[in-house]
């Protein structure tokens, strides 16, 4: 955190990230799912002035359709076990702005699947994402990269390694 200890609301985060990133290079914001933070967040996306370029779209279930009209996922997540609707978006060649909580950073390769930056670093995330957007190529790499990590990601070769894991665990139960 910032020296202001600024409580993290991860909503409101996505905003403040989209209204500086938008200032320098016109986007949209695609926001999806309903919470708690939902209010505050098109609240501040009006006192921001960039209510008009966010659509909050609520609840999704074809989320692949979103993500693939999409050019950058941002998760700056104050916890986060896995980061799985971030793997998603690397699946669908979606490059992430993430923080570098939980299983973030071992999912999101900084500067090659996108950027990892620390838990309310709105300055940060705004930066990359620009980096990242401001240029064709540099956007058609880190799609490509963001792809392939997540092709290492298959279920088959991981589910085995989870189960191996967990019979260890078991076994020096048993022992004990």
């Amino acid at each position: 955190h910032t020296s202001n200890f600024r409580k993290v609301k991860n909503t409101e985060d996505v905003v403040r990230i989209f209204h500086k990133v938008n200032e320098k290079i016109p986007s949209k914001l695609l926001m999806v799912g309903d919470g708690p933070e939902r209010g505050n967040a098109e609240e501040l996306s009006r006192q921001l002035g960039v209510a008009n370029c966010i659509r909050f779209l609520g609840k999704q279930d074809a989320i692949e359709e979103i993500l693939s009209v999409s050019d950058l996922f941002l998760m700056p997540s104050s916890s986060e076990s896995f980061g799985l609707a971030a793997l998603e978006a690397m699946a669908c060649r979606v490059p992430v702005i993430s923080s570098n909580t939980g299983g973030l950073p071992e999912l999101n390769i900084n500067g090659v699947t996108g950027f990892l930056s620390n838990v309310g670093d709105v300055e940060d995330m705004a930066k990359n994402a620009t980096y990242i957007l401001e240029d064709c190529s540099r956007i058609e790499q880190f799609k490509e990269a963001a792809y392939s990590h997540a092709k290492t990601f298959d279920i088959n070769k991981i589910l085995p390694w989870y189960e191996d894991y967990y019979q260890s665990v078991i076994a020096k139960v048993k022992k004990s």
